[in-house]
């Protein structure tokens, strides 16, 4: 199997929801891919679309300016603690599908992040080591954002991050087995056809199982949850003058082994 062929589980899984996770789906499912795949039961994409490799979650929480470049180029200081806030789940779609403008907008932006999937009920982890157990996989996340609705408006910054097709997510969920060193993966995002973003999950100020074993002391995480990891630097509003997606734009970004996205920008509705 590659990035253009996939076995077809339809007839074993429901949902990559979060009964999947908490029922310990991905071993269950292992040794089904591995025999379909030995008999060559395995089928080439063939223009499918293909939707997020995770159903909506019971909560999205992202983590802000955790790359110290990324937050130099906002001009924020560096946070002694990670900056925490939600994005509503309903803002989750597939890896290649459109990403709308919302209404009154001037400033909407994009962020190429890691994503992380929770495997299991998860609260008041006793350690970091302990997060990695907790951890059903990774994945490529573009946690765009409407930079007037976030910064200008006043409260919290889910309001620049809730519209509608604000999480593009997959388009693999790639387990921890198949990453030798997660926090060492190249990442990059263009912009019609221009490179803008380039990072390294190594510049992260606050990595994958510390992240989790943090939010465990405050939250209880469930199975299927997604936490977006924040982005490096190369984001529009960075730009001097900022650069804001229009209609018609193209989007194409990727984390190294996660695979890669493409999204077309539309105007409002």
């Amino acid at each position: 199997m590659g990035d253009s062929t996939y076995v077809d589980l339809s007839d074993v899984v429901a949902d990559f929801d979060e009964a999947f996770f908490a029922d310990g789906g991905i071993d269950r499912i292992a040794p089904v891919v591995v025999e379909r795949a030995a008999r060559g039961n395995v089928s080439a994409f063939a223009g499918e679309r293909i939707g997020a490799p995770i159903a909506r979650p019971h909560q999205i929480l992202c983590i802000g300016l955790n790359y110290r470049d990324h937050a130099a180029e906002t001009g924020m200081a560096v946070p002694d603690e990670p900056i925490l806030f939600t994005k509503s789940p309903n803002t989750l779609i597939g890896p290649d599908d459109d990403v709308r403008i919302p209404r009154g907008s001037t400033k909407t932006d994009w962020e190429v992040e890691l994503g992380i999937v929770i495997g299991r009920r998860t609260s008041y982890l006793d350690s970091v080591e302990d997060a990695r157990e907790a951890i059903a996989g990774f994945l490529v996340v573009n946690d765009v954002s409407e930079r007037a609705f976030q910064m200008e408006h006043g409260g919290q910054w889910a309001k620049g991050k809730s519209a509608e097709t604000f999480n593009p997510a997959g388009p693999w969920l790639v387990t921890p087995d198949e990453i030798e060193d997660v926090g060492a993966l190249d990442m990059w995002l263009d912009v019609n056809g221009t490179r803008r973003q380039t990072g390294n999950t190594k510049t992260m100020i606050f990595d994958p199982f510390f992240l989790v074993h943090y939010l465990s002391q405050f939250l209880v995480l469930e199975p299927g949850d997604l936490v977006n990891t924040g982005t490096p630097p190369g984001v529009g509003m960075g730009f001097v003058p900022p650069i804001w997606l229009q209609p018609g734009d193209v989007m194409e970004l990727g984390i190294e082994g996660l695979g890669s996205q493409r999204q077309n920008v539309l105007g409002p509705r």
